[in-house]
């Protein structure tokens, strides 16, 4: 007989104690930087390198720098006449002391420069409002920021009308160029990308053929060939003697790459609504209008909007490629500053393009926090 080997817990296993919790800084160290050997050496590696790469980028932007002067000699090695006695000089921010106005709004008159910066105070005034939700009157505030403000952005930058003098658009450079044409691209490719990612999804075959078209011609080439195209081929199909503004041109060209992108993106979005959505939808009595306006769209919208604001931010960069038909954005107005005889020395090169670079930085990563923050604020049904 075989013997009986079941055993039965006749009490419960005592409760084993709770995880010892360290929340202060310390013990946040021990457990993501030195919970091992290796962890410890790549930490105390990368945090050498971090110190040395801070300590010289500090030093040289900011205590070697020089920060006032009228000419390079302010700048200036010891090697070029400079009076600095170690013969090295720092960042020199007084060559974009010197420029900075023509970094912000190109050769536009001096004497006119109160448009363009009336023009950038209306903007603020606008957009801050635009951006906080609680903020009430957004139908007022987005026809004041959408309609009009283009039109009197137009009539006081151009001129030409009320008394104010004409200034042709091959005068405006620098940050001015770059937010104009980020403005516009912006504005216009999140509506016409929705239109072509709907007319993609359409029924209807012509519609969807052009649609499909439109956007696969338009991403299969780089923006710098469509603002070739749109600068120099464009002229070439219109009647002679008749001509479009190039500035018009950059903003077309733009507008019409961001459109193809944007499309896909919203077409991403659209995709990812499950079937019961537009079966809702249909069981209301909604028509497809109606069903797309209040239903399926702002859901879809919410669920692309990392991919919105990264074609966004693309497209704020891509702005530099307009310098390919001759109109300077920021960069290219600091590219251009190069060959000032009165400030070139080996150091405002880098000067400069290190001011462009934080300046493209400064409103790239305020775009991309924004969009972090209207995330978390429509996260409402996907929380993890």
């Amino acid at each position: 007989m075989a013997q009986d080997i079941t055993f039965v817990r006749q009490d419960f296993i005592a409760p084993s104690a709770a995880p010892l919790g360290d929340s202060t800084a310390v013990g946040w160290a021990r457990k993501n930087l030195f919970a091992s050997v290796t962890d410890s050496v790549l930490t105390i590696v990368a945090g050498l390198a971090i110190v040395w790469f801070l300590y010289h980028a500090i030093d040289w932007l900011f205590i070697q720098a020089a920060w006032t002067g009228t000419d390079r000699t302010a700048c200036a090695t010891l090697v070029q006449g400079g009076t600095k006695p170690d013969g090295w000089s720092g960042a020199c921010w007084a060559y974009v002391g010197d420029k900075f106005q023509q970094f912000m709004i190109g050769s536009y008159p001096r004497n006119e420069v109160w448009r363009p910066y009336l023009v950038a105070i209306l903007f603020v005034a606008l957009l801050i409002p635009m951006l906080m939700p609680s903020v009430p009157r957004k139908g007022l505030n987005a026809l004041l920021l959408l309609v009009a403000l283009p039109i009197v952005a137009y009539v006081l930058l151009l001129g030409g009308m009320l008394g104010l003098r004409h200034v042709e658009t091959s005068l405006w450079g620098g940050l001015m160029v770059t937010l104009i044409i980020s403005f516009v691209g912006i504005t216009v490719s999140l509506p016409v990308g929705i239109l072509l990612a709907l007319g993609r999804r359409s029924k209807m075959p012509i519609v969807k053929t052009l649609c499909i078209a439109f956007i696969e011609l338009v991403r299969g080439v780089p923006l710098i060939t469509v603002l070739f195209m749109a600068s120099v081929l464009l002229p070439l199909f219109m009647e002679p003697g008749s001509t479009i503004d190039k500035f018009l041109r950059a903003l077309v060209g733009v507008s019409i790459f961001a459109s193809a992108y944007m499309a896909e993106v919203i077409r991403g979005g659209l995709q990812a609504i499950p079937k019961g959505q537009y079966e809702g939808a249909d069981s209301l009595g909604l028509n497809y209008f109606q069903k797309m306006t209040f239903v399926i769209m702002p859901q879809a919208i919410k669920l692309v909007i990392p991919g919105i604001v990264n074609t966004f931010i693309g497209m704020f960069k891509d702005t530099s490629l307009v310098s390919i038909i001759s109109m300077y954005d920021l960069l290219g107005i600091v590219k251009a500053s190069f060959g000032d005889s009165n400030w070139i020395s080996p150091v405002t090169p880098l000067t400069g393009l290190i001011f462009a670079g934080f300046v493209f930085w400064l409103f790239c990563f305020g775009m991309s926090r924004y969009s972090l923050f209207i995330e978390r604020r429509l996260d409402k049904g996907h929380k993890r």
